[in-house]
């Protein structure tokens, strides 16, 4: 079981990697206004939700302990950063504020994953 959960951590830090990597190589166009969200951002963070229901299941499945709280608040996070890629992905370009919350949010859940214990 172990090895499957690790393979479901990388595999999450694949569609985090995505998502983040997506907004960093824009940083230029936010400042020129031109900045869109990539299909790379949007699967980044379908992957991320697929994995991070996988792991929630196959942690209460191997008797580990999950805090509820922190994942829920990791999922609503996720959810807004989802919603805000999918409904503008075809967009030419999006406004400053939206991307910069889909960073900020991101970047949110990376610091709630390592830092809340």
């Amino acid at each position: 079981m172990d090895v499957l959960i690790h393979l479901f951590v990388g595999l999450h830090i694949i569609g985090i990697a995505a998502l983040l990597g997506g907004f960093l190589t824009q940083m230029k166009q936010i400042g020129a206004g031109t900045a869109r969200f990539t299909p790379a951002m949007l699967h980044g963070a379908l992957t991320m939700l697929v994995t991070g229901v996988v792991l929630v299941g196959l942690n209460q499945a191997d008797d580990n302990p999950v805090n509820n709280i922190k994942i829920g608040v990791k999922l609503a996070l996720l959810i807004v950063i989802l919603a805000l890629v999918y409904v503008k992905r075809d967009d030419e370009k999006v406004d400053k504020a939206m991307f910069g919350t889909v960073g900020l949010f991101t970047t949110a859940n990376i610091f709630i994953a390592v830092l809340w214990t």
